[in-house]
């Protein structure tokens, strides 16, 4: 986990107008609070209209983004926390979660922010959490990617 290679956010974003769904699971709430409290940061700041969805886990996220997109939302900011344990669950649901999601923005055309953690523990979760402290802010960088990705694509439909 090094963040090396990672955009610089730069320049002012206009996201007035947009509708974003954040959608995120329960579990490891301390990680996902800061997720969520991160995504509310970015959407804030851009004058985006947004409201929170909470569903039981990360393999819940696409079905709900599916739904919050095709019920209209502009972009989803998908928040999740996947710990590896001694089982291969880890593996399952990171996939599942990650080819879902992939899934609902190229059926529905409309993007998914993705600020799902796959861990290998919760000391890699709170460095990513943009909790204080914490080296990165995944919750920002996922809001920042829908709505800079949703302006894009309402450019592109415009012919711009």
């Amino acid at each position: 986990m090094s963040g090396t290679g990672a955009p610089k956010i730069t320049g002012t974003v206009d996201g007035s107008g947009l509708d974003v769904v954040v959608i995120a699971g329960t579990w490891h709430d301390v990680i996902t609070d800061g997720l969520i409290a991160g995504a509310q940061r970015a959407l804030d700041a851009y004058g985006a209209s947004w409201r929170l969805v909470r569903v039981p886990g990360s393999f819940e996220l696409p079905v709900a983004a599916k739904a919050a997109l095709e019920a209209g939302a502009d972009a989803v900011v998908a928040l999740g926390v996947i710990i590896r344990g001694g089982t291969p669950h880890f593996e399952f649901v990171s996939s599942a979660a990650t080819d879902g999601l992939t899934r609902v923005a190229l059926d529905t055309g409309k993007p998914v922010g993705f600020g799902v953690l796959t861990l290998d523990d919760e000391d890699q979760g709170i460095a990513r959490a943009g909790l204080p402290g914490s080296i990165e802010d995944k919750g920002f960088e996922a809001a920042d990617a829908a709505v800079r990705t949703a302006l894009v694509v309402r450019e592109l439909r415009a012919g711009r």
